[in-house]
C-alpha cells in the first residue's frame, strides 16, 4: 500500500494526501511503517559507498572507511533517520495546539514520513558519495520535501491553506534546529574518539 502512496506523492500529492488521511483516520495506528524500511535506502548505500567506492580528495588513491567503523555509522545514521521522523511528527502535533488543531499522533507521523519520502529516496545516491553530486541531485529531492511539507500539512490536518503555511513553516524551522543540533552532536562525537577509521 504505501508503494500507491509514494508514487502518488510524485504525480499526484494533493488527492494522495487525501488518501493518506481517510486511510489514517479508519487506523488506530501510523501508516508510516514504510519509514523503517526507507530509512535503509541511506543508511545501506552510505555504507556501500565508504567501503567499497570511496571518495577522491584531488586525484589520489579513493578514500574509504574500514567495514566496522562503517557498520556502526550506518547503525547510528539509521537510528537517527527514524528519531528525525519521529520527531518531527510529535513536535507536528504539539504545534497544532498553538493553530487550534488537534490531530492524533499516528497522523501527525504519518505526515512526517511520507514527507520525508523523497530524501530517502535520493539517499541510493550515497552509494557514489561525491559531494558535487549529492548537493547536485539532494538538493531538488531536498525542495520536493519541502513541497510536500506544504502541501500536505493542510490537507492532513484539515485546515486553510493560509494557516497552513504559517504551520508548515513552524514545522520547517523546528527541522532546521533539530538538523544543526544533530551536525553539532555529530561534531561532539568525533571530539569523543568516535570519528570514523579510514583506509587509503
Amino acid at each position: 500500500m504505501f508503494i500507491q502512496h509514494i508514487i502518488g506523492l510524485f504525480t499526484d500529492p494533493t488527492s494522495e494526501w487525501e488518501k493518506i488521511r481517510e486511510q489514517q483516520k479508519n487506523s488506530q495506528k501510523s501508516s508510516a511503517g514504510h519509514v523503517f524500511f526507507l530509512a535503509l535506502i541511506p543508511a545501506v548505500s552510505g555504507y556501500i559507498g565508504t567501503t567499497q567506492v570511496g571518495w577522491r580528495i584531488g586525484v589520489g588513491d579513493p578514500i574509504r572507511i574500514t567495514g566496522d567503523s562503517a557498520l556502526s555509522i550506518a547503525v547510528i545514521y539509521y537510528l537517527a533517520l527514524l528519531v528525525g521522523v519521529f520527531s518531527i511528527g510529535w513536535v507536528i502535533h504539539l504545534l497544532g495546539k498553538a493553530y487550534e488543531v488537534v490531530k492524533p499522533i499516528p497522523l501527525c507521523i504519518a505526515l512526517a514520513a511520507y514527507t520525508a519520502t523523497p530524501l530517502f529516496l535520493i539517499g541510493i545516491m550515497q552509494v557514489y558519495p561525491v559531494l558535487w553530486l549529492n548537493m547536485l541531485l539532494g538538493l531538488p529531492a531536498l525542495a520536493y520535501t519541502v513541497y510536500l511539507l506544504y502541501s500536505g500539512l493542510p490537507i492532513m490536518m484539515e485546515i486553510p491553506t493560509e494557516r497552513g503555511f504559517l504551520y508548515s513553516s513552524a514545522v520547517l524551522a523546528v527541522g532546521l534546529v533539530a538538523l544543526v543540533s544533530l551536525l553539532a552532536m555529530t561534531a561532539l562525537l568525533w571530539g569523543m574518539g568516535l570519528q570514523p577509521v579510514f583506509t587509503y
